[in-house]
Formats: structure tokens, sequence, C-alpha cells
């Protein structure tokens, strides 16, 4: 059975994603900061289908003990989706340095270094997928969210350039680029803003997790073997 690491799993789309991996046949390794109820009854469903190692990705020293850790309990990993990611919602002008310094630690910094040592064992393997969440936001901008869309364009940036270096093992990297999905960090989106963003889709709605969890679902699979170095976009054609 092979092995799918998904970091941010307890909630929102991560947890959709190892809802998907599950279904698909994989083995899922869950990182999250907390357990969540969502979380506990996938693995009551699937005990011998999904683990859970607590992580913060906040603590970027301990990344290289967490894949260690991860790759000697569960083996190597074929699917590394580094999804786990935060918000801070606020105008660049006023934003706090502390806000900034952790957005771009969590968002760019952690996924780096994670994958950085998840590769090693896909390099030993010669094969393997990465997948890189990002966001349309990296190409799209939204108010309020300028050093959140400059994390999300880097991933992007980040994969592009991996994928040449790893290609030749067999090792795909791709990003994702989910549109605005109904998930806790953007519950804030509520009203006239929500109802705006809806009218941009040509669909007249917006995409879900499970839709963002399918294409991740592609990716990891043997399907993708030419596919690399790209972005997929789920938003249900908002940013077309």
């Amino acid at each position: 059975m092979k092995i799918v690491l998904v970091t941010g799993a307890t909630r929102g789309l991560g947890l959709a994603v190892a809802r998907q991996c599950i279904s698909d046949g994989y083995k899922v390794v869950a990182v999250g900061r907390t357990m969540t109820e969502e979380l506990t009854f996938l693995m009551q469903q699937y005990p011998d289908h999904i683990v859970f190692e607590r992580y913060d990705f906040s603590d970027t020293a301990g990344i290289h003990s967490l894949a260690v850790q991860i790759t000697k309990k569960y083996g190597r990993p074929w699917g590394l989706v580094n999804n786990a990611a935060i918000g801070r919602d606020g105008v660049l002008a006023t934003l706090h340095e502390r806000d900034i310094a952790e957005l771009i630690k969590i968002n760019i910094e952690a996924p780096v270094l994670l994958t950085k040592y998840i590769l090693r064992s896909m390099l030993m393997n010669r094969g393997g997928r990465i997948i890189n969440v990002s966001s349309i936001i990296a190409s799209t901008g939204f108010n309020g969210l300028s050093v959140y869309g400059a994390t999300k364009a880097a991933l992007a940036g980040f994969t592009k350039s991996l994928a040449r270096e790893v290609g030749k093992a067999g090792i795909t990297v791709n990003t994702l680029a989910p549109g605005y999905m109904e998930t806790e960090m953007t519950s804030a989106l509520q009203g006239d803003k929500l109802e705006s963003i809806k009218r941009r889709s040509p669909l007249g709605h917006l995409a879900t997790v499970e839709d963002a969890a399918y294409a991740v679902s592609y990716l990891l699979s043997e399907k993708s073997f030419s596919v690399t170095g790209t972005t997929i976009t789920v938003d249900a054609g908002s940013s077309c």
C-alpha cells in the first residue's frame, strides 16, 4: 500500500484529500496541529488506512526529525501533499511584522523543508508525487491578502523549478490552485462578498473541497505520469 503524506489534514481541504486518498487505496499519514472530530471519525472508519502525526509547522527546526520519524514508522512516501497553511487578512500597511513572518514561515519555509527531506525517500524509490497547494489568489490577487498571495505564488514558483530537478528520477511536482471554497479559512466571507464571488463563476457556485481533492487524486495517480511543473486550477471558472 503506497504512503501519502498530507499536511493540514485535520479539516477542510486536507481532510477531503485524506478521505479521497483512502478511497484510492493509499495509506494516509495525516499531519496537523490538533486532532478534530472529523479526523477521528475518519480514522475510526478506516483504522488500517490512516494514521495521525501531530505537528505544528511553525516549528521549522523539527521538520527534519518529523520526516525521519514518518519514514521509519510507515515507510517511504509515494506522495506528499503540502496543504498546511495559514491566512492573515489585513492590508499590508497595517499588518504586523510578526504576522508577516509567520505567514512566510508556515506557508513557504515549512513546505520547502518538508519536501526537501521527504524527497530523499522518493529519490531512493525512483518515483513519487509532490503536490503543492497554492491558491488562485497567487495569480488574481485579493484585497487584504497581499502577503498570503505572495506565499502562495512562491509555492507555484517552487513547483516549476523542483519539477526540473527531480523529473529524471520519475518524480512529478505540481501545484493545485483552489478557488474560494466553503472552509474554515474562508468562513469570514459571508453575505454580499460571498455572493459576488459566486457570481464571478461561470457555473454560478463555489468549488468544493471534494472537487479539489479529485484533482489531487489524479495528480497522485499513475495516469498523471506526464504531468509535471504545472498548475491545476479548481475554482468553478471564477478566474477565467
